[in-house]
């Protein structure tokens, strides 16, 4: 990206460098067969609508190793009024049992789910709420406002855009991020045109 190049000029690195976009938007387009085919399916089994729902997920040690900010989280979440489903990490069901964290009817925590069937998830639900970097970044490219559950960001791009907030742990300010108003379309993707790994070949 255009601000990936930044960043490597700022360290001195330009010889070799060039903008291609990112495959992970290559990716995307080309499962997005796949993604519809199984997303009617699993809005059935978890009995939600398209854009009925929030999806959650939390990996990192910076929260799940603090009980403050899990029960900060865990206050949002509970107090969401809509459905929440949260594919929960290992490491993350051992220490909300640890803390003796307790769900509201409303989220369904499930066990983790493969690369599909998550995109799935992400690009027919209302918010995202993530601490993970590639979810952020799927957010913004299915056009999905997503809550960063953190106080950084690799991808620059989503904030500037105003597809994605960082909040950090705060429940008063997650609820709040959920609540605002999706933003406008942007005109022009910072990832590229999905043709990526071509342009990569290319240039080799």
């Amino acid at each position: 990206t255009e601000a990936a190049y930044r960043h490597a000029r700022s360290e001195g690195i330009t010889q070799g460098v060039e903008i291609v976009g990112d495959v992970m938007y290559d990716m995307l387009l080309q499962t997005q067969e796949q993604i519809s085919s199984r997303s009617q399916r699993l809005l059935a089994e978890f009995g939600v609508a398209a854009q009925g729902y929030a999806l959650a997920t939390v990996h990192r040690p910076v929260n799940t190793d603090d009980p403050g900010a899990m029960r900060e989280i865990a206050a949002a979440l509970n107090n969401l009024d809509m459905p929440v489903i949260f594919p929960v990490h290992p490491r993350t069901q051992k220490f909300l049992q640890q803390y003796g964290i307790e769900w509201g009817k409303h989220v369904r925590c499930i066990e983790p789910v493969g690369y599909i069937d998550m995109l799935a998830l992400e690009q027919a639900a209302y918010r995202i709420l993530t601490d993970s970097g590639g979810v952020q970044k799927e957010a913004f490219l299915m056009g999905v406002p997503c809550i960063t559950l953190r106080e950084e960001t690799e991808w620059t791009e989503t904030v500037e855009a105003g597809w994605n907030v960082l909040v950090g742990t705060k429940s008063q300010l997650i609820l709040a991020a959920v609540n605002r108003p999706a933003p406008e379309p942007v005109s022009e993707n910072p990832y590229g045109k999905g043709d990526a790994a071509t342009r990569i070949a290319q240039s080799l």
